[in-house]
């Protein structure tokens, strides 16, 4: 019998009220309430008995409108769909205030709190989902401590702030931001969230790695040749002018899902499973990256953005005819890069990253690459396909490994198989939104899944290096590509420099 072993560290969730500031928007209906619907009803009542759910934004809409608004996201968003019969269970949770945007509105969300506390006879452990613009995020955190909203950090009580990406538009900004978080809290208060370390896959490339004996003696430059990042997205700019335009791929992506998702690929093994062991070893792996400074970012990063062309079978417009874009901002759609992580562990193997938006198709994928054998037995004077070892993040989660077997026959002819691992036949069962995991891990109070403020800093101390020298320099190129492609011929031209090709995930 196959033995499953569960390790928890977390505290159970205990029950409290969470704020979402912004309920009205965008991410709050795609995401946040879906995801405490599923906690709900699929996850067999993960939602601590009592918790209560407090939309708080501009918009002017009374409870029941928001619970309508709650149902309509969830039967558009929730991957499960809604249930009739356990909608009113998660409904009874929800309640709204209007009035952020007041000069008493915080002060109004204390009474209202305190009069859902009474009666529901919950604790006063309050968490306070920023979902605002990354503009709003300093304005709200000062207006809740000046309500007197922060309970002390070791208190009887708790108060958490989920603040979400991006932390700050450069440098400065971040930099900026994390002071006025650690003015009014204590980091254990702080939880800044990036989706993408709550998907299944990306915590499986934690677990692989370091509950398996046979990746450590091969994780390093004797044994990898370089290591691919895909983060791709088909889709366009839609509706975000006013946000993506002024920010650009590099921040938007690298900054936090590509460098984290390398932070994971290069990590040491962390001193324990304590959140902060394993942020301190991804933070780590980031400090050794070598800097884009200088001749460098001509030579080793490639920006572009797409124009017009067919996604899907449609016809699709071009980044500068989308609605509200400004030329004269070049922002970039696209970014790839070839990085070095300087440590013991990984001299002298690349790791090529890129992103981009109207690419071929939505897929994010680790493609982990093995020396080839030497140019003897069967690879003397044939080119035989290196080991790679695949870990898929979208849209077909699992992970597989690519290795050279005798085709059946009389000849002794070689070809490629893959070992493959798909998550939905293998486990049965489809992977939780990544929301659900990190939603619940606020509630429990474990930071393992969310950025310390050294990786936010660290992070972009290397992505300002690039921002500055395409400041300084306007004649690095900003290329094109067509829309529905894998972006820009210089991009194939980084690999194809070192004798290498892209892997399509």
């Amino acid at each position: 019998m196959d033995e499953v072993l569960t390790i928890s560290q977390a505290r159970p969730p205990q029950p409290c009220t969470l704020v979402i500031l912004g309920a009205s928007g965008d991410l709050a209906t795609r995401k946040l309430l879906p995801a405490l619907y599923n906690l709900e009803v699929y996850g067999r009542g993960l939602l601590p008995p009592k918790t209560a759910v407090l939309g708080f934004a501009r918009t002017e809409m009374t409870p029941e409108g928001f619970r309508q608004r709650a149902r309509e996201a969830v039967q558009r968003h929730a991957p499960g769909g809604l249930r009739e019969e356990l909608w009113n269970r998660f409904a009874e949770r929800l309640d709204y205030l209007s009035g952020l945007e007041r000069a008493d509105g915080f002060e109004r969300l204390k009474q209202r709190l305190q009069a859902i506390e009474t009666a529901r006879g919950l604790p006063p452990n309050r968490i306070f989902y920023l979902s605002v613009p990354p503009d709003a995020v300093q304005d709200a955190v000062v207006r809740l401590d000046g309500a007197g909203l922060i309970a002390p950090p070791r208190g009887e009580h708790f108060s958490r702030v989920v603040v979400e990406k991006p932390i700050g538009n450069d440098l400065a900004s971040a930099m900026e931001v994390n002071r006025t978080l650690r003015k009014h809290l204590a980091e254990s208060q702080i939880f800044r969230i990036d989706h993408y370390l709550g998907k299944e896959v990306v915590q499986n490339l934690f677990v692989l790695r370091f509950a398996n004996g046979i990746f450590e003696d091969i994780w390093n430059n004797r044994r990898i040749a370089h290591v691919q990042i895909t983060v791709a997205e088909s889709e366009g700019l839609g509706s975000r002018a006013a946000y993506y335009d002024p920010v650009g791929a590099l921040r938007d992506m690298v900054q936090n899902h590509l460098l984290q998702l390398l932070s994971l690929v290069a990590m040491e093994p962390p001193v324990s499973l304590d959140p902060t062991a394993v942020r301190h070893a991804k933070a780590n792996a980031l400090r050794a990256l070598r800097p884009a400074e200088g001749s460098r970012v001509r030579e080793q990063v490639v920006r572009a953005r797409y124009r017009s062309g067919v996604v899907d079978g449609q016809r699709v417009a071009g980044y500068l005819e989308e609605p509200g874009v400004r030329p004269e901002r070049r922002a970039e759609t696209f970014v790839a890069l070839k990085v070095f992580v300087d440590n013991w562990r990984w001299s002298g193997v690349p790791f090529y990253l890129r992103t981009g938006k109207r690419l071929a198709r939505r897929a994010s994928a680790v493609f982990v690459v093995f020396k080839e054998v030497p140019e003897i037995l069967f690879n003397r004077g044939a080119w035989l396909r290196p080991n790679v070892f695949a870990i898929r993040i979208q849209p077909d989660e699992g992970f597989s490994l690519d290795v050279l077997a005798k085709e059946p026959g009389l000849d002794l002819a070689v070809r490629p198989v893959r070992m493959n691992l798909r998550y939905a036949s293998e486990f049965g069962q489809a992977s939780p939104d990544a929301y659900e995991h990190l939603l619940l891990e606020v509630m429990s109070g474990d930071h393992t899944l969310f950025l310390g403020a050294s990786f936010v800093r660290t992070s972009w101390e290397f992505v300002q290096t690039i921002l500055d020298q395409w400041q300084r320099d306007p004649s690095i190129p900003l290329g094109s590509y067509e829309a529905g492609s894998w972006g820009p011929p210089e991009a194939d031209r980084l690999l194809a420099a070192d004798g290498r090709a892209w892997f399509e995930p």
